[in-house]
C-alpha cells in the first residue's frame, strides 16, 4: 500500500507541477486553456473554474494543458443552421445555443449565413426574414448538447501570441520541473541537514559495524591504522577497501582520545560500517545544495543520453513506467529522505526528456517555434501537426520497447 500510495503522490506531483508551469506562463500571456488535466484517457472528476476546466483523468500517465487554438474547434456553426442568441445589457451575444433551442425561450432565433468568432466577432442572418448582425462578446459561450464552449477570438489563441510568448509558455513546464527539484533538495537539506566532509561520526545505522564498535554520533576520527584522517572522504576511502578486515580507530571525544577498533561489514565487495556522513543545517547551505545537486543530476543524465546515442548504453537498459513504477516503490521502502531524492532526480529527467529537440514533446515545439523566429513566419500548421503526429508515434513505439524490457527484466 506504502508503495502504490508513494508512486500515485510523486507522479502526481511531478505531473501537476509540469503542467502547472504550462498553465500559469500561458494565463500570463493571455491564451485561453480550455483544460488543465491530470491523466489521460475518461474524465474521474472535474471541475470549471474561470475559464479552465480542471479535470482528473483515469490513466495516471502524464497530462496536459489544452490551449486554444492548439488544435481545430471541435464546434462548428453551419450557414443556414437556426441558432438561439443570448445578449447581455450592452447588446453583445454572450451565448449561442445550437441544441434545444426551444427550451431557452428567451433566446432570440437567428438563420446564421455568416459567423466570424475569431478576428471581427459578429454572427450575421437573418431574423423573422429580417437581415441581422449581432456583435459578440469576447468571452461568448457556445451552448452544444448541455455542454458550454467559450470561444477563441485570435488575440486569446495560442498562435495569435508573440513567439517570445509562445516559447516561454512552452519552456515554463520542463522548468517548473527544475524548480520542483532544487525545493525538494532544499528542503531536504533544511530537515536532514546537508552533508559535511569533515572527519566525524554522522548518524549511525543500529546494528551496524560502527555502533557495535562503540562509535557514537559526533565523534572526531584523528586517524585509522596509524594513517591521519582529515576529511569524510579519507575515511570512506579506506573503510571501502578494507572490508572484514580490523581496522584500528583513534577517536576524539569530550576532549580526549582513545583508540578503538572496528571491523567493516561488506556491501558486495565494499567495506562499510554502517554511519552516514556528517550533516549541517542552514538555510544558505541547504539552496546550495538543492541547486549543485539539481546541477549535479542533470549533468550525470545528459551524460547518460549521450552514452545512450553513441551505443555505450544498450536501449535493453532503457527503463519505462513499470521500472519506473517499481524503482518509485523501492524508493519509498528506504524511508522518505530517499524517496525525496528520487523525486528530485525523477522531475529533473522529466525536464530533460521533454526538453529535447524530438516532435511531439516541448523541445521539438521549441524548435518549430525558433524556425518561425528565424524565417518570419510560421511553419504550416499541418506539416507541423503530421511531424508532431509521427514522432508521437514513434514515442508510444518506443515506449512500448522499453516497457517490454522492464516486464521481462522484472517478472521473467
Amino acid at each position: 500500500m506504502i508503495k502504490v500510495l508513494a508512486i500515485v503522490l510523486v507522479f502526481g506531483l511531478l505531473v501537476f507541477i509540469h503542467e502547472l508551469g504550462h498553465l500559469l506562463l500561458a494565463k500570463r500571456a493571455g491564451i485561453l486553456c480550455r483544460e488543465f488535466a491530470i491523466g489521460m484517457g475518461p474524465k474521474v472528476f472535474s471541475f470549471v473554474r474561470g475559464e479552465t476546466r480542471y479535470t482528473l483523468r483515469l490513466l495516471p500517465i502524464g497530462g496536459f494543458v489544452r490551449m486554444a487554438g492548439e488544435d481545430p474547434e471541435v464546434i462548428e456553426i453551419q450557414r443556414g443552421q437556426d441558432v438561439g442568441l443570448e445578449f447581455d445589457q450592452d447588446g453583445l451575444v454572450t451565448r449561442i445555443v445550437l441544441t434545444d433551442i426551444l427550451h431557452h425561450p428567451h433566446a432570440t432565433i437567428v438563420t446564421v449565413e455568416e459567423t466570424d468568432l475569431e478576428h471581427n466577432l459578429f454572427i450575421r442572418g437573418t431574423e423573422d426574414g429580417e437581415p441581422v448582425r449581432y456583435a459578440l462578446h469576447p468571452q461568448a459561450k457556445i451552448l452544444h448538447k448541455n455542454e458550454e464552449t467559450q470561444i477563441a477570438p485570435y488575440d486569446r489563441q495560442f498562435g495569435g501570441k508573440t513567439v517570445g510568448q509562445r516559447a516561454a509558455a512552452i519552456f515554463a513546464g520542463p522548468m517548473a520541473n527544475f524548480l520542483l527539484a532544487f525545493v525538494l533538495l532544499t528542503g531536504l537539506g533544511l530537515a536532514y541537514g546537508i552533508p559535511a566532509n569533515d572527519p566525524v561520526m554522522g548518524r549511525m545505522i543500529p546494528g551496524q559495524a560502527a555502533q557495535k564498535a562503540g562509535l557514537q554520533q559526533g565523534d572526531k576520527v584523528i586517524s585509522i591504522d596509524g594513517k591521519a584522517t582529515h576529511t569524510w572522504k579519507d575515511i570512506v576511502q579506506v573503510v571501502s577497501a578494507s572490508p572484514n578486515k580490523k581496522l584500528n580507530f583513534v577517536i576524539e571525544r569530550d576532549g580526549g582520545q582513545f583508540a578503538l577498533p572496528v571491523t567493516p561489514g561488506t556491501d558486495g565487495k565494499v567495506g562499510k560500517i554502517g554511519v552516514y556522513a556528517p550533516t549541517s543545517k542552514s538555510v544558505i547551505g541547504a539552496a546550495k545544495y538543492g541547486a549543485v545537486t539539481t546541477y549535479e543530476f542533470s549533468k550525470l543524465i545528459y551524460t547518460m543520453l549521450g552514452q545512450l546515442f553513441t551505443g555505450q548504453v544498450p536501449v535493453q537498459e532503457l527503463s519505462g513506467p513499470v521500472g519506473i513504477f517499481k524503482y518509485t516503490g523501492d524508493a519509498a521502502e528506504k524511508g522518505l529522505m530517499i524517496l525525496i531524492q528520487w523525486a528530485a532526480a525523477l522531475s529533473v529527467n522529466l525536464g530533460i526528456m521533454n526538453l529535447l529537440p524530438l516532435p511531439a514533446l516541448d523541445g521539438g515545439r521549441l524548435v518549430f517555434i525558433g524556425i518561425e523566429a528565424v524565417r518570419g513566419r510560421p511553419i504550416d500548421p499541418r506539416k507541423e501537426g503530421m511531424v508532431h503526429f509521427l514522432g508521437f508515434a514513434f514515442l508510444m513505439v518506443l515506449i512500448l520497447v522499453v516497457t517490454w524490457n522492464d516486464i521481462q527484466r522484472f517478472f521473467s
